[in-house]
């Protein structure tokens, strides 16, 4: 007998799943943790969203000519889509290899409007995401998400699963 989230039974009730994942180490751990949960033949969105805040990064402050900009604005874009582009293959594998079926979304924007937007557009069962990086780490550089606030995580109009950032334990 399996127990998740309170649910008792001989099989996951989660069929249509959520997944807000970019690849880090606690999106990781929410990716894992979809994969366990949910229903045989279960049908997994994977949402990644590229933040807005990469359209301002052409470089205006050192590049002054406007074809070296634009030759800048491909190199980035052509960057952003093939990371994009790994972790959506990258996923889509793991998914795929318990049978399961895997869906990627990509968006452009405020990662928590895109977020609410696409949770209020379809029906899951549940939305999966890691939790925020825990400050203070060494080693552990980079942007910590602010995404989830308590206004976020109401609003949301599905049942909400929030995967603890890894230990090293």
């Amino acid at each position: 007998m399996n127990l998740y989230l309170g649910y008792t039974s001989n099989k996951p009730m989660f069929e249509r799943i959520l997944l807000a994942s970019h690849g880090t180490q606690g999106a990781i751990a929410a990716e894992n943790m979809a994969v366990q949960i949910c229903a045989r033949q279960a049908t997994i969105n994977h949402l990644i969203v590229v933040p807005e805040f990469w359209q301002g990064m052409t470089g205006d402050d050192w590049l002054n000519n406007g074809v070296t900009r634009d030759q800048f604005r491909e190199y980035l874009q052509s960057e952003l889509g093939r990371e994009v582009d790994q972790q959506c293959d990258r996923l889509n594998q793991k998914i795929t290899a318990h049978g399961l079926t895997c869906n990627s979304i990509i968006l452009f924007g405020k990662p928590d409007e895109a977020l609410l937007h696409h949770t209020k557009a379809y029906a899951y069962d549940l939305l999966v995401m890691g939790s925020p990086r825990p400050g203070g780490i060494p080693g552990l550089r980079g942007l910590r998400s602010g995404m989830l606030t308590k206004k976020l995580t109401q609003a949301i109009p599905t049942t909400l699963l929030i995967v603890p950032y890894p230990s090293d334990e």
